[in-house]
Formats: C-alpha cells, sequence, structure tokens
C-alpha cells in the first residue's frame, strides 16, 4: 500500500470527505493546522450535495484539488498577487482529473466513480484516485517551482 494512502484512509476513518482530505494533505505538507479551511472544504463533499444522478455531482477530488491549487497559487490578502501560472495549473488538474475518470469511470462525478447512486465516498474507489490526485498535485506544484511543504504568508 502506498505511503500517500496510508495518509488518507485515517483522514477517511475519521469521517472528513475527499475534499477535506486532499486539503488536509496540502495543510499536513506545509505544517500547518487550518479548521476553518478544512470546514469550507466540507462545502464541496459528496459532489456538491451527493447529487445521485450520472453526469451531476462534481467530484470533491477535483473541486479539493482546485482549492488546493488555489491555497498555493491564488490570493488571499487585498495587497497579494496571485502567482503567475495559476489558471494553466488549474487546467492541467482539470485535464488530468477528467481524462482519468471519464477513462475509468466513465465520468468525474461523484455518481460515474461511485457507480452505485449512493453519493457516499467508497475508499475502495475514491482512495486510489485521492491518492493519484494528491501525487499529480505535488508533481504541478514542483513543476511550477512551488515548494509543496510552504505556504504563502
Amino acid at each position: 500500500m502506498d505511503e500517500t494512502l496510508m495518509d488518507i484512509l485515517p483522514l477517511a476513518a475519521q469521517g472528513f470527505c475527499c475534499s477535506q482530505i486532499i486539503g488536509l494533505l496540502a495543510l499536513r505538507a506545509q505544517g500547518r493546522e487550518n479548521p476553518e479551511l478544512v470546514r469550507a472544504l466540507g462545502g464541496l463533499c459528496h459532489g456538491l450535495g451527493a447529487c445521485k444522478e450520472t453526469g451531476c455531482g462534481i467530484c470533491g477530488i477535483l473541486t479539493g484539488g482546485a482549492c488546493v491549487l488555489g491555497l498555493y497559487f491564488g490570493r488571499g490578502r487585498p495587497e497579494e498577487t496571485p502567482l503567475e501560472r495559476g489558471d494553466l495549473a488549474q487546467a492541467e488538474f482539470v485535464d488530468w482529473f477528467v481524462e482519468r475518470t471519464r477513462s475509468q469511470y466513465g465520468g468525474s462525478a461523484c455518481a460515474d466513480i461511485l457507480g452505485d447512486g449512493s453519493g457516499r465516498p467508497d475508499m475502495a474507489r475514491c482512495g486510489g484516485l485521492l491518492a493519484g490526485a494528491w501525487s499529480k498535485l505535488l508533481q504541478i506544484l514542483v513543476e511550477n517551482g512551488i515548494d509543496p511543504t510552504m505556504g504563502r504568508e
């Protein structure tokens, strides 16, 4: 079992959803805690409200991953400017996720990935996708000269 999956499974067992887990991985990489951010990421859980119809309810791994890229590339204060290439980084992650889920599950919505209409994450399916997404996010950050262990001040 890969190391990232070993980090993911206890978080899932604690009841965190996919969007929260991907955010927690980023915060842990930075050696930070931010319960407010983790709570906010909860708004992306279960495909934005556990939509059970195929094609709706975009996966929290994708939306949470987009938030993680915003954490590193984005702007949080009036005096800040977003880092260059943020939009390209987002597009790269979205393209990767959509391609991977389309080829593996037929679509990128929670209902497509889970295939059971429950809208609830299944770590047997979601765990590997979460680990792959975290790996892709790290790759994107490093390729853009960003140290994942460093947050923006």
